[in-house]
């Protein structure tokens, strides 16, 4: 029997979740993998993609003064800008510590659009979506938390996480290695983090506790979770992914399931050496990284 059927027990009335491996196989999955999901913070992931992109095409850079006096692309993709979380209230100095801010990724889209002419939606759907072949996922108002995706497209986006055709590596590995060492601060759901680990755009779990993943899994194990109940985790060295997606917002029942069925994914896929070695290849679309 699966592991994954342990999502049978949760207190939702829709659930699923895909496991993605080396070369982006998928090596298992449980539930329906064409349902549509409201992603919430989730989307971030998507959006700083569409950032590292326009990195990548110089667009925009990391060192562009952007929000707050002192504040760069960098500070604003690593929630170090000093933005209130759901509002332009100055809360502290760029640097000073990891503030969670929504407000902060649509400051960055506003810049975006500003030095491209398009629009993060309109970017990320070129950028990312059609390359990936991603047809069922859309970005709407913010690139904070106004997306909405199947598990099938975001197994897609894990297999790019896993071997990047859009972005360079050395790109990847720079957005999900720690941005302004050390610095702690809040944690949404799970309280003050020393230190609140974060790259560029990529929750970093590092050593918090508690927190929304396995205890057993990689420091360096990079994603992110969403108000909606959803999440996407990176074990970056094994590689291991795991996407999945609710339709009960996060909650007591989330805080007190998902760490030991992410540590329960880990010992089974991890630990056992992916027993699917056989499985399905998702297959990304074309490398071409024009928008």
């Amino acid at each position: 029997m699966s592991v994954l059927t342990q999502i049978d027990q949760w207190p939702v009335d829709n659930a699923v979740c895909v496991i993605i491996g080396t070369g982006g196989q998928i090596l298992d999955s449980y539930g329906d993998t064409e349902h549509s999901y409201a992603l919430a913070s989730v989307t971030k992931l998507l959006s700083a993609y569409a950032f590292l992109i326009a990195l990548e095409e110089e667009a925009i850079t990391l060192d562009d003064p952007v929000g707050p006096r002192g504040s760069t692309v960098r500070h604003l993709l690593a929630h170090t800008s000093g933005y209130d979380f759901d509002s332009e209230k100055i809360r502290f100095q760029p640097g000073a510590k990891r503030g969670y801010s929504n407000v902060g990724f649509d400051i960055l889209s506003h810049h975006l659009e500003s030095e491209t002419g398009i629009t993060l939606q309109n970017y990320a759907r070129e950028a990312i979506f059609q390359p990936l072949g991603m047809t069922n996922t859309t970005i709407g108002g913010s690139g904070a938390k106004d997306g909405w995706s199947t598990a099938s497209d975001l197994s897609q986006f894990a297999a790019e996480l896993i071997a990047p055709k859009l972005l360079s590596r050395g790109t990847l590995d720079s957005a999900t290695n720690v941005q302004f060492d050390r610095v702690s601060g809040l944690l949404p759901g799970y309280g003050n983090q020393s230190p609140n680990d974060w790259g560029l755009g990529f929750e970093i779990r590092g050593r918090k506790n508690p927190h929304w993943t396995g205890s057993s899994q990689p420091t360096n194990t990079v994603g992110h979770f969403g108000q909606s109940g959803t999440y996407l985790w990176l074990e970056p060295e094994l590689p291991l992914a795991c996407v999945t997606l609710t339709d009960k917002n996060f909650g007591s029942w989330s805080t007190k399931l998902w760490s030991p069925f992410n540590d329960a994914v880990h010992e089974y896929y991890a630990v056992e050496n992916n027993p699917f070695a056989g499985a399905e290849s998702i297959q990304n679309g074309p490398t071409d990284q024009n928008v």
